[in-house]
C-alpha cells in the first residue's frame, strides 16, 4: 500500500462540501421541529388552548429556515477549516493517507 499526503485543501472544494453536508443536517433537524411543532400544536388544540396555529407557523418554517441557516453555517466553518488545515499542513507537511 503506497502512503500519499495531503499538502493543501481546496479552501471553495471544502466550503461547498460542508454547506450541502450541513443543510442536509439541517433539513434533519428542521424536519424533526416540524414534526415535534406540530404534535404540540395537535395536543394543545385537542386539550383547548389558544395558540395552536403560532406552534404550527414555527414548525413548517424549521423545514425552510434550518437547512439554508445550518448550510451557510458549514460553508464558514469549511472555509476556517480548510484555511487552517492549509496553514497547518505548511509547518507539519501534511496529512498521509495510505490508499489500497
Amino acid at each position: 500500500m503506497a502512503a500519499h499526503t495531503v499538502e493543501r485543501i481546496g479552501v471553495l472544494s471544502l466550503a461547498k462540501l460542508f454547506g450541502v453536508l450541513y443543510g442536509c443536517l439541517g433539513l434533519l433537524i428542521g424536519g424533526l421541529v416540524s414534526l415535534f411543532s406540530l404534535l404540540g400544536a395537535g395536543l394543545g388544540a385537542a386539550s383547548g388552548e389558544r395558540g395552536g396555529l403560532l406552534g404550527m407557523l414555527f414548525g413548517m418554517a424549521a423545514i425552510v429556515i434550518a437547512p439554508i441557516f445550518y448550510g451557510i453555517l458549514g460553508v464558514i466553518g469549511g472555509l476556517i477549516t480548510a484555511l487552517i488545515f492549509n496553514l497547518a499542513a505548511k509547518f507539519t507537511g501534511g496529512l498521509e493517507i495510505e490508499l489500497s
